[in-house]
C-alpha cells in the first residue's frame, strides 16, 4: 500500500519533513507544495537528506519558481493536474498539516 506525503510547511520552521522522513515507506512518494519547497535550496540539510534518500520526490513547479528555487534533477516539477494523478496512483495521501 503506498502513500503520498503532501508537505507545505518550511523545514526550517518545524519537524514535520524530519517526521515524515522517518515513517514515509519504500513505496511511498514525498510532494512538496507552499513553503515546503524551500527544502530544495541547495547546500541546507533538507537539501542534503532528500538527495540522500532517494526517494520519489516530487515539487509543485509554481511554488518552487514562486520562491525562486531551481528544482534539481532528482526532483520532478509537477503542475496541478499532475498532482491529482499522482494522488489517485497512490493508496492514501497523509498531509502533513
Amino acid at each position: 500500500m503506498s502513500t503520498l506525503h503532501v508537505l507545505s510547511h518550511s523545514p526550517f520552521g518545524d519537524d514535520r519533513l524530519s517526521s515524515c522522513l522517518r515513517v514515509i515507506g519504500a513505496s511511498d512518494a514525498l510532494l512538496l507544495s507552499g513553503d515546503a519547497a524551500y527544502a530544495l535550496q541547495p547546500g541546507t540539510a533538507p537539501f542534503k537528506t532528500l538527495n540522500a534518500r532517494g526517494l520519489p520526490l516530487y515539487v509543485l513547479a509554481e511554488d518552487a519558481q514562486a520562491r525562486a528555487i531551481e528544482v534539481p534533477d532528482w526532483a520532478t516539477a509537477i503542475d496541478y493536474p499532475a498532482f491529482v494523478e499522482l494522488s489517485i496512483r497512490h493508496d492514501k495521501v497523509n498531509s502533513w498539516l
